[in-house]
Parts: C-alpha cells; structure tokens; sequence
C-alpha cells in the first residue's frame, strides 16, 4: 500500500497553481499555531538576527514564514510529479547562467530558501552539465525512497551520502559534476566552527570553501526565489576571492554573503531550523 502522504502529493499534482498556493496560505497559518515549539524556534532566531525589529515586524514575518514553508512542501508535488512542460513554465533560470558552461568543476553555495528543491529541480531539468548533492537518508523507508526519486528525476544526478565522507564529493566534482551544496545549517559541534551569522556565534561547517579548494573548483550562489507564477532560481556571479588560504575566513565571509541575500527575502529563508542549537562553550541555551 502507497504511503497516504506521498498518495496525496501525486493526487493534487495537477492542480492549479494558485490553488495549492491558496491551500498552502491556509496550512501555514494553521501550522503557526499549532506547532507551538517550531513557532518559538523561528521567534527565537528572528529575535538573534533582527533584534532591531518590533516583536510585531518578527512575529509577521514568522507567520508568513510558515505560509512559504507549507506552500513549498505543497510544491513538491507538481516538482516531482508533474508534467515536464508545467515545470519549464513555473521554473525560471535566471542570471549568471553562463557561469555553468564548459566543463569547469563548480560548487553551487545554495542556501536553505523555502524553494531548495525546485532550485535543484529547475538545474537539473535546463542545465546540461551532471550534477551531485549531499544527502541525508529519512528514517521512513517510503518517503526516503520518494525524496530520492524527487532529488533524482530529471538530468544525471547522484545523490551522495552524507554517511561516506568527503571522497565521492570530491570524485564526483573532479569529474565535472555540479556540486549543489547547502552548508547553512547546525550539523553538530563535529567538524564545525563558530563564526558570525548576523553578529552571533553560530556553528557553521566550513564545507564550501573546504571542497572549493579540494575539486579546485569556482563557488557560484544559486538562490530560489517563491513567486506567484511558480520559482526564480537565479545564479550569481562566482565568487572571484573565494576559497583562501584561510578556513574560517572563508566560512565567516560566507555567512556575511548569506545574509546580504536572507535580506532581499527574509521571509523565504528556512528559520525553521534550530541554527543556534550548538552554543560556543559557557553560553547558554537559546530555545
């Protein structure tokens, strides 16, 4: 038997789309207040980043996080299930586009905007080059499975578990494969350092400039942007000055260019997640 889940997301794939942005509008709302811990985590980290806020500007822009949060899940359906041409009409690829041409190693720096998988969709499905993504199993066997059909359906893509440590990364980038990297997240004390994100301590792994420096390879942002029409994915110019000689140099200047562009669209960023969970040692908890 289908998981009822991944049913449902086959059976509204076809919908219109301002249906299910509609549909996605009101699940938001409702999840703002009933899931009353991950409506403090995104209080708590709104407050750490935008103390100059009104508590009534931060708990706006919560609200409307949940909204982009339930309205892009609800994408997922017509991403993975949809027909190909309604995907070329609601994915736009804008931008530095040339950036991918030749065979160059790169490593796309794609932050946790709520539109992560159809920026990742949208690439694999107009750009012709193979590319490759860090992946982290789910602990229900159905919809790991779905993810992985989603993550894998359109261009040559692999997915490389995170489990296997950096070597088939580096392979798969040495080989010429777009790497579309996310490293903007509390992983853990291992392997991570403290630098700033929006002036407070945050425990970031230094992976983009670590494997930038491991393939020899340029770093290009790739941003998505949630539109009504569907998704923006736009790439950046690369990075000229990126990696040094200097690990942690990299990593905090990455977080100072995440949050030039968590600016243009701070509702649309992933504050769900406890980025604050892992304390520099001697300081308090924060959630």
């Amino acid at each position: 038997m289908q998981h009822p889940g991944i049913l449902f997301m086959r059976l509204i794939a076809p919908l219109p789309l301002p249906w299910l942005r509609g549909f996605g509008a009101l699940l938001g709302r409702l999840l703002y207040w009933l899931a009353a811990p991950r409506r403090r985590v995104v209080l708590v980290n709104l407050a750490l980043c935008f103390p100059n806020r009104s508590e009534a500007e931060r708990r706006a822009l919560a609200r409307q996080t949940f909204v982009h949060f339930a309205q892009a899940w609800l994408d997922r359906s017509w991403l993975w299930h949809g027909d190909p041409a309604v995907l070329r009409r609601r994915l736009k690829l804008v931008g530095a586009v040339h950036e991918f041409e030749g065979d160059a190693p790169v490593v796309m720096f794609a932050p946790h905007f709520m539109g992560l998988d159809a920026g990742g969709t949208a690439l694999s499905l107009l750009v012709p080059r193979a590319f490759a993504s860090i992946y982290t199993p789910q602990p229900n066997p159905a919809v790991d499975a779905w993810i992985r059909a989603g993550r894998l359906r359109f261009g040559q893509t692999r997915l490389c578990y995170r489990a296997d440590g950096v070597k088939p990364i580096v392979k798969a980038l040495r080989e010429g494969a777009l790497l579309y990297l996310l490293p903007d997240m509390n992983f853990g004390p291992q392997e991570s350092i403290f630098v700033p994100f929006y002036g407070v301590p945050a425990a970031t792994v230094p992976s983009l400039s670590r494997f930038a420096r491991l393939g020899r390879a340029k770093v290009v942002p790739v941003t998505t942007r949630m539109t009504p029409e569907g998704y923006e994915v736009r790439v950046h110019p690369a990075w000229a000055d990126f990696p040094s000689d200097d690990v942690e140099a990299d990593t905090a200047l990455m977080n100072r260019r995440l949050e030039a562009l968590i600016d243009t669209m701070p509702a649309q960023y992933y504050w769900v997640h406890k980025r604050f969970k892992t304390r520099p040692p001697g300081e308090a908890a924060v959630y």
